[in-house]
């Protein structure tokens, strides 16, 4: 059962990058990444992952309306594409991962740079 689970993510994931890059066209949502989908036992509810590249809480917010307001039609056309009988529920969570990675190549430079000037001494 868990194998056709990660299938099945691994198809809504791809469908719903294809649906947010050629049927939505909301403006808010043109810097969103999806990044993972997790699915329950059941299937009957999916989060979705997503990025941003900026980390402007303004703009978070923004992506978090534009995303809740697509939620219905992206589903509606998830739907129409995938081969199960019942369409999850979509719930959409920021993925920090992406923002932690970012900053732990900040402190490696960092680090980096001070051992440089510790050894030109």
């Amino acid at each position: 059962m868990k194998h056709r689970i990660g299938r099945v993510e691994g198809e809504i994931l791809r469908e719903l990058t294809k649906i947010l890059q050629r049927d939505i066209r909301d403006p808010r949502l043109s810097e969103v990444t999806l990044t993972a989908v997790e699915c329950t036992n059941d299937l009957s509810y999916a989060t979705v992952y997503y990025s941003l590249l900026t980390e402007d809480p303004k703009k978070e917010k923004e992506v978090k309306e534009g995303l809740k307001k697509a939620k219905g039609m992206m589903r509606h056309l998830l739907g129409q594409v995938l081969t199960v009988y019942k369409v999850p529920e979509l719930i959409f969570k920021r993925d920090n991962s992406v923002k932690y990675g970012s900053k732990i190549d900040r402190l490696i430079a960092e680090v980096k740079k001070q051992d440089a000037e510790r050894n030109n001494k």
